[in-house]
């Protein structure tokens, strides 16, 4: 059961000393019992609270991370049911699945999709994040072959090994070791079994079971065999059942603490009509799975669900920024243009998708704002004329050019003045009021 405040604190060291970043013990504590802080922060809290709090104040939902390098994934680490009372933390992963009854040229040509999935989005990278490798087969021989395949064209991207047979687990466990791989297929029957095939390979094991009561008494049963990183799956399969059983799921791991459900949830959403299977994958995305198992990976399908996981996992109370700093865009010379404008990210990617539209190598200084657009950064006292004459002045960008003009967002027309009598020696000239208009007024000025 979850400590208070007052009994956390009764650990601690009491010293007051605000190593941990908050003003008392006290108010670390309270921090601690809401779980809005990590005991790791404290550096001085004893051994033996360590072992008593450590449990105590971890996230309800365990963080686990599947795949190595720079390609791993993080999961779990939950600690709301809303995200407007906390940002979720971790994105779900999407996985495609590749099935032992595929040949090889099927299997190469999905594993090259994946390969080449990423796309940039207002400054974020996505991709496909895994590929599940199901013994559709049921054969060993035919599961090891694939995995075989996977291994040495996809060492990188991060796998799961579906299957209830453990011979045929163990054999293409053995391809990925060191690769943090999810073993995929534990049950009631061989629970003993694949518990000892992911313990010998340090990979989390994937536990499946027919309803919330049997899954709970599995994930118990795993973790006294010493399996500690677990994804579950409670069977669910129609979208009805999925939004009711990983809601239940969550709702206990973070209102009831209840630790035989807080791991990340695993739903497979294989489906032959890739429409269907893409809102099914949307419900998940958005009712709190943590790997989302599908059977193609179009790039129509990719986007939809990228965007969607995108925006339900950025922190709906911290706009999305870019970093305030002179962009370049194509090649400027000391001649080209100076334009200005906010570090809102949709802003930035509309008003530099449009300057590079225009074909005009230009320079974007883009200003901290922290996160407004133009109109809304200037209403709040953000966007003024001398927090712009500042930052144009410190970045020295004028040592770079052979003119002293600056283009200013026709929004904010109003400012022009204000910004010349803080720039002495520059010229303000006022642009377009929207982006799409940009292309046109810089090829007028270049002609």
């Amino acid at each position: 059961m979850a400590l208070s405040g007052v009994e956390i604190f009764k650990m601690l060291p009491k010293t007051n000393c605000k190593k941990c970043g908050h003003p008392t013990c006290l108010a670390f504590a309270m921090k601690l019992a809401q779980r809005q802080a990590t005991l790791d922060s404290c550096p001085d809290v004893s051994e033996e609270a360590k072992k008593v709090l450590g449990e105590a104040s971890a996230p309800p939902v365990r963080p686990i991370t599947f795949g190595a390098g720079d390609l791993a994934v993080k999961m779990g680490e939950e600690t709301v049911l809303f995200r407007h009372d906390k940002k979720f933390v971790n994105p779900c992963a999407i996985a495609v699945e590749i099935k032992d009854t595929f040949s090889e040229a099927e299997a190469t040509k999905i594993i090259e999709q994946v390969l080449a999935s990423e796309i940039d989005r207002v400054g974020q990278k996505l991709r496909v994040d895994a590929i599940a490798l199901t013994n559709a087969s049921g054969d060993a021989g035919k599961f090891e072959a694939l995995a075989k395949i996977v291994a040495a064209k996809a060492s990188v991207v991060p796998t799961i090994i579906c299957t209830e047979n453990p011979q045929a687990a163990e054999a293409a466990a053995k391809l990925f070791a060191d690769k943090r791989a999810i073993i995929y297929g534990a049950n009631a029957s061989n629970a003993e079994a694949m518990a000892n095939i992911a313990k010998t390979n340090k990979m989390t094991l994937g536990v499946h079971a027919n309803g919330l009561e049997e899954l709970s008494a599995l994930t118990e049963k795993i973790k006294a065999l010493g399996v500690e990183d677990m994804v579950i799956d409670s069977g669910a399969r129609k979208a009805k059942d999925i939004i009711e059983h990983n809601t239940l799921i969550r709702r206990a791991a973070v209102k009831k603490n209840f630790k035989p459900l807080g791991y990340p949830v695993i739903n497979f959403m294989q489906r032959d009509d890739s429409l269907v299977e893409a809102l099914l994958a949307a419900v998940g995305i958005a009712k709190y799975s943590s790997i989302i198992v599908v059977n193609s990976v179009e790039k129509w399908k990719n986007l939809a669900l990228f965007t969607m996981r995108q925006n339900i996992y950025t922190d709906p109370q911290v706009p999305m920024q870019v970093e305030q700093k002179i962009y370049n865009i194509g090649e400027p010379k000391p001649e080209s243009p100076l334009m200005i404008t906010t570090n809102f990210s949709l802003t930035y990617f509309i008003v530099s998708g449009e300057i590079e539209n225009s074909k005009v190598a230009s320079r974007l200084a883009v200003m901290d704002s922290e996160g407004l657009s133009v109109l809304t950064a200037w209403a709040a006292g953000k966007f003024t004329a001398s927090k712009i004459a500042q930052f144009i002045t410190e970045s020295g960008i004028e040592k770079e050019m052979s003119h002293k003009e600056l283009i200013i967002p026709g929004y904010v027309a109003i400012l022009s003045g204000s910004i010349e009598d803080k720039l002495p020696g520059w010229k303000i000239t006022v642009g377009p009021r929207e982006a799409n208009a940009l292309p046109a007024f810089l090829k007028t000025r270049a002609a």
